[in-house]
């Protein structure tokens, strides 16, 4: 993508990363790292649990939608700073095999009264299964510079 800045977005403004999938194998590795309760790392005990088998840890979920966040640089090579994530909701369960695709749209853009070389965009962000269920979803609110050749 190219660069973009803050002068150059829209309220209302979308879009969808390409599904990614979450393997067996990296839900188990993650959760024996990060987040090790049961339904994350006991194949025999998630089977007979609430879930009816194991799912991946929340956290997994949003380190992934990160990455995808990353990787598809919506706004180029732009450097931008996260400030906060506010009402992250896990929905659903995520388990084993299930393609996820993530969509974002700008909520609000604000340029900031002390510095007016930057401003802030607060993103709306839903991550959909492959059966179009929504999983997981989180406002962001994102620093950025207002226009080219500036640093943050």
């Amino acid at each position: 993508m190219a660069d973009r800045y803050l002068d150059d977005l829209t309220v209302g403004e979308t879009w969808t990363g390409q599904p990614f999938t979450l393997t067996e194998a990296e839900i188990l590795d993650f959760a024996r790292l990060y987040d090790p309760q049961p339904m994350h790392v006991d194949l025999e005990l998630a089977a007979g649990g609430r879930f009816g088998g194991i799912i991946a840890s929340g956290w997994h979920v949003a380190s992934r939608v990160m990455r995808e966040y990353v990787d598809t640089a919506p706004f180029g090579a732009t450097p931008m700073l996260g400030v906060r994530i506010d009402e992250l909701c896990w929905l659903k369960p995520v388990r084993p095999g299930d393609a996820l695709t993530v969509r974002r749209e700008i909520v609000e853009a604000t340029r900031s009264r002390s510095r007016s070389d930057r401003g802030t965009i607060r993103t709306f962000t839903a991550v959909c299964n492959q059966h179009g269920e929504t999983v997981l979803t989180f406002f962001n609110l994102i620093q950025m510079p207002a226009h080219a050749g500036v640093t943050l």
